[in-house]
């Protein structure tokens, strides 16, 4: 597992030793951000279910202003230290150790926002609905951010997604990556989004969702 593109480009991560976690893989993890292209530049990133860090560093070397990590493993939490020190971003990162729907409501509290949500949680444990839940009763992001959720194709996102608009779908083998922005009444709404996925998949040259 390898940081992708960026500033630390090609240099690996610490990775854990047993199956208690599963990190993105590089193929999956290159798509994601192939798909964001330069939307990454000096946004504010939510890493939740952050495992390694695998994700919130690959934003954090692509130009991300700053990373928050919500992971409660302490296994993971040693290996997301252990990686913002080699590669020399503990100044622009924050680790919170809680549980994803404490540290929503923690971050809640002190007024944080976010332009880009990173989401990988473990699979078919039914997090997806309940993190989404309270995402949009606690709103910790703006009308232009990006929530990006990793998940098995055997569990798919609700049909109807409250408070949210899904934007666009990618599978790759047994994973697909969902896009989804904030349903507002203005700001990047459904039609401005889909014309910014057109412009980066014609800029990265990526193939429709299948």
């Amino acid at each position: 597992m390898r940081i992708i593109s960026g500033t630390s480009k090609g240099r690996r991560l610490a990775t854990p030793k047993s199956n208690v976690l599963r990190p993105t893989s590089d193929r999956v993890k290159e798509s994601i951000f192939n798909i964001l292209g330069q939307m990454v530049e000096e946004k504010i990133v939510l890493d939740l279910f952050a495992g390694t860090g695998n994700l919130g560093m690959e934003a954090l070397s692509r130009g991300a202003k700053r990373a928050l990590f919500v992971e409660k493993g302490r296994q993971a939490i040693r290996l997301i230290k252990r990686n913002l020190s080699q590669f020399g971003m503990e100044g622009r990162s924050e680790i919170i150790p809680k549980d994803v729907n404490r540290a929503i409501g923690i971050l809640k509290e002190r007024g944080e926002s976010f332009d880009l949500i990173l989401m990988d949680p473990p699979y078919g444990k039914g997090l997806i609905q309940e993190t989404l839940s309270k995402l949009n009763s606690h709103q910790i992001c703006h009308e232009a951010s990006i929530l990006v959720i990793e998940h098995d194709r055997r569990e798919p996102l609700p049909d109807k997604i409250d408070g949210w608009n899904l934007i666009r779908q990618r599978r790759i083998g047994d994973t697909v990556i969902s896009f989804l922005t904030p349903r507002v009444e203005s700001g990047m709404d459904k039609e401005k989004m889909e014309h910014w996925v057109e412009q980066q998949n014609s800029n990265n040259q990526i193939p429709s969702s299948k």
